[in-house]
């Protein structure tokens, strides 16, 4: 049976697991985005979620024919998927749009890159085709993030009745940065964009990058501010004109249901092994993935100076460093998980005495730690250099126990929605940082308890049911014309 709302997203709301005997059991996904989009879903009929097969028991179950009700797998060849998801989507795209290559030697554009991108462009083509034979006459397609920026303009020529939207979790690059892409391959990557009808972005910031960009290319015809930003382009001469609306998203989490998860049985256990660790002493979180964009190492710098300039503090403060594992089949991650390791190593050998440890790290993924970490935190330190949104931001502010100081870069997407109430810095200026830091440690209680429940206010403003419905009703109720 066609369907009448879909989503194409890289990964899907459950995986499979192959067991000895060859029995294939399904699980589902966790983290908030799947979550609410999976109960957002589950109120449209015949909903239907396309993902990738990532794991050899997802591609063995899509070969057997296994089937979830509403959930479509593709089994994506191997290698084409590594081209595409390891070599462009993680080592181009993702440093493009977050500003993260080192100039004098990146990017190179090479026969090598143009081969992985062939597999980008056959990958989203296969997404493209699935969702053709899928869709419903006029039906409403959310398209997930930049693994799939291509998706909206190969879906657009193969059925023009759809309704789609395109979300980009990520920043979106600024037309400088997005100018060091190949020509052909920038053009591909905006004519992509631009088959959608709505396009979202976290925040203004990066809906604003994206039309700077289309601004800054001919190919695009031209884009002007009426009736909020939109883009009015055609692909060749002979193609009619067409609008592109760009919107701003910003995601926020259910309070909810995060408050349930951090008060479950064993965030109890963890939170009660963390209070015997930090025994009674101030608290700086933070919870990361050693992701580039994060800025942890600049983060352990400015509390390395807080102790070094403000030694009242030493003894009487734990900073809790969750840093998990990531994309460490990449050279540089690697080199960043350990540079983070030993950082803090340095830090304690530093400062530390026998009966105090300064930094507690935690370099693997155990999400009940940090729930517990968000529970015990008197300041919470976010500082990427470049996010496009930063949920930890939102999370810890909805789940302290004592309330909490928010000190937030204005690198992060929850910038916008977040600063009257933090404490913001420069990401690259680590003496500010660890001035904010110290200014959030000396807060009065009153005013950190009233910051902390506007920031609460804020975070749940629109929790994901209500982002993606925001969007669905963006699509309206009638069908685009023309190609």
């Amino acid at each position: 049976m066609a369907s009448q709302v879909l989503v194409a997203a890289n990964r899907g709301p459950l995986s499979y697991a192959l067991a000895e005997d060859g029995t294939l059991s399904a699980r589902r996904g966790g983290g908030g985005l799947v979550s609410g989009l999976s109960t957002a879903l589950a109120e449209q009929p015949d909903a239907l979620w396309i993902c990738a097969a990532l794991s050899d028991a997802d591609r063995e179950a899509v070969r057997r024919g296994v089937a979830e009700p509403g959930v479509r797998m593709l089994d994506i060849d191997p290698t084409m998927y590594d081209d595409a998801y390891n070599g462009i989507a993680n080592s181009v795209l993702w440093f493009t749009h977050h500003h993260l290559y080192d100039i004098p030697r990146e990017p190179v554009f090479d026969a090598g890159f143009r081969r992985q991108w062939e597999s980008y462009e056959r990958y989203n083509q296969a997404f493209a085709q699935a969702l053709a034979e899928e869709a419903g006459q006029g039906a409403q397609v959310l398209v997930q993030d930049y693994h799939l920026a291509l998706v909206p303009g190969l879906l657009r020529v193969l059925r023009p009745d759809l309704r789609i939207a395109h979300f980009t979790h990520t920043p979106w690059a600024a037309p400088g940065y997005l100018a060091m892409l190949p020509d052909t391959v920038r053009e591909t990557l905006l004519w992509g964009m631009l088959g959608a009808d709505v396009l979202g972005f976290h925040t203004e910031a990066w809906a604003a990058e994206f039309l700077g960009s289309a601004r800054l290319d001919d190919a695009w015809g031209r884009s002007e501010v009426r009736d909020g930003p939109v883009v009015e382009h055609r692909r060749y001469a002979v193609w009619p004109t067409r609008t592109t609306h760009v919107r701003a998203y910003p995601l926020g989490v259910d309070g909810d249901e995060l408050r349930a998860l951090a008060h479950r049985p064993a965030v109890n256990a963890k939170l009660a092994e963390l209070r015997a660790e930090v025994d009674g002493l101030r608290t700086i979180v933070r919870v990361d993935r050693t992701e580039l964009s994060k800025n942890i190492l600049r983060g352990l710098l400015a509390y390395r100076e807080l102790l070094t300039g403000r030694p009242q503090w030493r003894g009487r403060v734990v900073h809790l460093a969750s840093a998990y594992p990531s994309r460490q089949d990449l050279a540089v991650y690697r080199d960043y998980t350990a540079a983070v390791a030993e950082l803090a190593a340095e830090i304690n050998a530093e400062f530390g005495t026998e009966d105090w440890q300064p930094v507690l790290v935690s370099v693997k993924d155990d999400f009940e730690r940090s729930l517990a970490a968000y529970r015990l935190a008197d300041v919470a330190l976010v500082n990427p250099v470049r996010d496009g949104m930063n949920l930890v931001a939102k999370e810890i502010p909805v789940v302290s126990e004592a309330g909490c100081v928010l000190v937030l870069s204005t690198g992060a997407g929850a910038y916008e929605e977040l600063r009257q109430d933090a404490l913001t810095v420069n990401p690259y200026d680590v003496t500010a940082t660890a001035d904010a830091l110290h200014a959030a440690l000396a807060m009065p209680v009153g005013e950190r308890a009233e910051r902390t429940k506007r920031l609460a206010a804020a975070a749940t403003s629109l929790p994901p049911t209500a982002w993606f419905r925001a969007q669905l009703s963006a699509l309206g109720p009638s069908s685009p014309a023309g190609v």
